[in-house]
């Protein structure tokens, strides 16, 4: 044992086993030949049924009994790889002439799988005899098998370009191959121009090959790749599903026909009923699959106003309905793997065919020079018959006799067996004459044979008409539509979205939902849906072709499309913003506002806690990807925005401190900047910081209602506070008591007669501004007592004691005056009364 060790690094035994495993799969098992355009597997399976007598014109035969035959004789491999392919070449929607003809389910164009193999039958197609015509004339070379007890072929001797037509698929160690289907008649007529004109030009075979014909038929886009294919080996083309539209008064109807090559049809159908499903676009009624044995027919029902082509250019654009498929001519050649073009392909098939031809030829000459010499005996025994009769009877036996023959009237060896073996029916006049027919008939025969060996240009058009009468027999026509340019998919999001109101809400975690009029109805008097210690910061009213821009603390803001929002029910908590767009979990939302055109000459202002201001075109903020935040303030270390305003250029800004200082201005005297950029110095805030932005309408009717962290209130009027500059420190509108420091919790400017809903530690409080007096500048505030306030939920004590504010929101527009006195019964019959912290 110790002689036989053979010491070897590692490094160079894996590179020569890998290299070996390379070699076999590259040439033995992934990658079809040029010549036959067959893998191992499959022609190991068409010769294994054509040599058991499978054929066409035979019953059909057990599926299983092939497989075990071609597993115990050829291809040592898994039952299931076997039946795999054979299943594959029987599949009409995979092969453009499939070369089985199987009985039984072999599976469907849902991906179903087929039969087991002892329920299916099976049988050579008629034209995938063709592929096994004169084999046994000694056309192609045999090898023997994995255990060297059979012979079998290394190829096939093709009598069509096999490779072009059915196309083929395959993945090996370093190469892959992409070949698409063809048509018969197409090929056949490129070969017949390339074998009349070898030098003809890649135009002059693209005047009868168009391009790829798929059996599953759909549109193929792109001229140009074709054309990139065909040269090079490599080129992409376009792949798309034929439709039709039905109108009707009450809806509009997508009909698929066509699907695109080796699309699953069951899980196009499941993708286009997700699209519905989710809401992706709006105003899909159904999606069903109407297919039967007549054809494929997927049918799409869409509500009457939803633009049909926008919807269908969605289709395209988001599902299998369109797909790219891209050339890669792989095929072995020589032994070897080459991409090749058109131009190449046909040479290798013209090359075999002319070898298949010539040894066929020869074979055909040979037999029938061995038979012209067998007449030419039988001739002359019968022209001396009694003595060779005589002859015989007097022979011991037949080799005696055929000795005898040789002997005594110089037959050859084959003339005297011919001659012993005659049948004596055969001894009359006539078969003399129809032997002397049969001599004639070889020797026209045996012209032609030798014409044929002789004459390249005779060579050439045994093969052209062998060709042409594969194309006479077989009438295939074109399935695939070839179009010169790809058209291109322009998708209008707007036009696909229906315009219906909806209500969203948004809470300072994150957390949206849509909320149907319906749901809102049956849950009056319910409290909304929210996680514990998370609270409702807005409730909108808004359209479904709007858009919602989210704020949140630390700069960015989220693009929400509003029909993209999903619909749950008033009580559901709803779904986390990062479904739509991601953001950071540590991200509190502190504004939302809605955008109806982001081409409108408004501007969003945006207000930082340590005094930062800043202001940026609404159109800024328009993007076409929003799958992420996106940054909408450069803030400082520790710094974090407060307030987020959409403004129309002309607002006035109140801006709010901690320690009860008030600054105001026009917005004129912020600069605009990009979303990017950092902000600039909204008030003198040193030792402080801002609590509140307000812009408003300088020349509105308003009210200035400020906000104590002990919840004392105060109304202001606007008159009261002083312009002044973006460095000042403002004006101070709320002054501490002596006895504790009391800050400023919120300054909310609005009409009087506005609902402001109060949030505090212990209770919810609602307050109209006209019910309290306008307060100087020096006056304190006052504590909300109840009979000044609109309270949801009745409290035992008449001013609020040890409770702290947490939070205020306006949560009515403006009434009118007389709408007041019946304020509470009122709200009762709107959506806002069912508002929850």
């Amino acid at each position: 044992m110790i002689d036989k060790k053979i010491e070897m690094s590692l490094d160079i035994i894996m590179g020569d086993r890998f290299a070996k495993y390379s070699k076999y799969i590259i040439q033995d098992r992934a990658l079809p030949d040029v010549r036959d355009g067959l893998k191992p597997v499959q022609r190991r399976i068409l010769y294994s049924m054509f040599k058991e007598g499978n054929l066409q014109s035979k019953a059909y035969r057990k599926s299983a009994k092939t497989v075990g035959n071609v597993i115990g004789n050829y291809h040592p491999h898994g039952d299931s790889s076997v039946y795999d392919a054979m299943v594959r070449m029987s599949q009409d929607w995979k092969y453009r002439v499939p070369l089985v003809d199987m009985q039984g389910n072999n599976g469907s164009i849902d991906n179903d799988p087929a039969a087991a193999m002892r329920y299916t039958e099976a049988r050579l197609s008629a034209i995938s005899e063709l592929l096994l015509k004169d084999i046994d004339k000694e056309t192609v070379l045999f090898s023997l098998n994995f255990d060297d007890t059979e012979y079998e072929p290394t190829v096939l001797p093709a009598a069509y370009p096999n490779l072009l037509v059915n196309g083929a698929t395959g993945i090996s160690a370093g190469y892959a191959t992409d070949i698409p289907p063809h048509n018969l008649h197409e090929v056949i007529d490129a070969t017949i121009c390339r074998i009349t004109n070898p030098d003809c030009s890649l135009e002059q075979l693209m005047e009868h090959m168009k391009g790829p014909d798929f059996p599953t038929g759909a549109i193929v886009e792109g001229k140009e790749g074709i054309e990139q294919a065909f040269k090079y080996g490599k080129g992409k083309v376009i792949l798309r599903a034929v439709s039709t539209i039905e109108q009707t008064k009450t809806m509009n109807k997508i009909c698929i026909s066509e699907i695109p090559y080796e699309v699953n049809k069951a899980e196009l159908v499941r993708k286009i009923d997700e699209i519905r499903f989710n809401r992706n676009i709006d105003g899909i009624i159904e999606v069903r699959d109407e297919s039967d044995r007549d054809g494929l027919m997927i049918v799409i029902e869409l509500k009457k106003e939803v633009s049909i082509e926008n919807t269908l250019n969605y289709f395209y654009k988001n599902t299998d309905l369109q797909k790219n498929y891209n050339y890669n001519m792989v095929a072995i050649k020589d032994k070897r793997p080459n991409l090749m073009g058109l131009k190449d392909i046909l040479d290798g098939y013209i090359n075999h065919q002319i070898d298949v031809i010539t040894k066929s030829t020869l074979f055909d000459l040979q037999k029938a020079n061995r038979r012209k010499h067998i007449v030419a005996g039988l001739i002359k025994a019968i022209s001396i018959l009694d003595e060779v009769v005589a002859l015989i009877r007097k022979s011991k036996d037949k080799g005696d006799a055929k000795n005898n023959l040789i002997t005594k009237f110089d037959f050859s060896e084959l003339q005297a067996e011919a001659i012993v073996m005659l049948q004596l029916y055969r001894l009359t006049n006539t078969d003399i004459v129809s032997l002397q027919n049969e001599d004639h008939d070889l020797d026209k025969q045996i012209v032609y044979l030798n014409a044929i060996l002789d004459s390249d240009e005779r060579l050439r058009e045994e093969i052209i008409n062998r060709l042409t009468a594969v194309k006479n027999t077989y009438k295939i026509p074109r399935l695939s539509i070839i179009k010169d340019e790809i058209k291109e998919i322009k998708i209008d999001e707007k036009a696909m979205i229906l315009s219906e109101d909806i209500n969203v809400s948004i809470t300072r975690d994150g957390y949206i939902k849509r909320i149907s009029n319906r749901s809102i109805k049956a849950s009056e008097g319910s409290l909304i849906g929210k996680k514990e210690d998370d609270y409702l910061l807005k409730l909108i009213q808004m359209n479904t072709v709007e858009s919602l821009l989210l704020f949140t603390n630390k700069g960015n803001y989220l693009y929400i499309p509003a029909h993209k929002i999903e619909e749950f029910k008033w009580k559901d908590i709803g779904k986390h913003v990062s479904y739509l767009v991601s953001i950071d979990s540590t991200e509190k939302i502190i504004e939302a506002i809605v955008v109806h055109d982001f081409s409108a000459p408004f501007y969003i202002l945006m207000v930082s806690k340590f005094g930062q201001i800043k202001r940026t075109k609404l159109e800024d903020f328009e993007v076409t990807r929003y799958s992420k935040s996106l940054k909408c303030f450069g803030l400082k270390e520790h710094d974090e925005v407060i307030s987020a305003s959409l403004t129309n250029g002309n607002c006035a800004v109140l801006l709010s401190t901690y320690a009860g200082y008030t600054g105001m201005y026009s917005e004129q005297e912020v600069s605009i900047v990009g979303t990017k950029a950092a902000g600039i110095k909204a008030l003198n805030v040193k030792d402080d910081h801002l609590i509140a932005a307000n812009t408003f309408d300088p020349f509105a009717n308003l009210s200035i209602m400020l906000f104590s962290e002990n919840v004392g209130v105060k109304r202001l009027k606007l008159d009261d506070i002083q312009l002044c500059s973006r460095q000042a420190k403002g004006m101070t509108v709320y002054k501490n008591p002596k006895s504790k420091a009391i800050h400023l919790k919120d300054v909310i400017v609005c009409p009087i007669d506005t609902l402001l809903q109060v949030h505090t530690t212990e209770d919810v409080y609602r307050l109209v501004p006209k019910d309290y007096s306008n307060a100087s500048l020096e006056q304190k505030p006052t504590s909300m007592t109840t009979n000044k306030t609109e309270v949801v939920h009745l409290v035992t004590t008449d001013i609020i004691q040890d409770t702290k504010l947490v939070k205020i929101e306006t949560v009515a527009p403006t009434m009118k005056k007389n709408e007041h006195d019946s304020f509470k019964e009122e709200m009762e019959r709107t959506l806002f009364t069912m508002l929850d912290d």
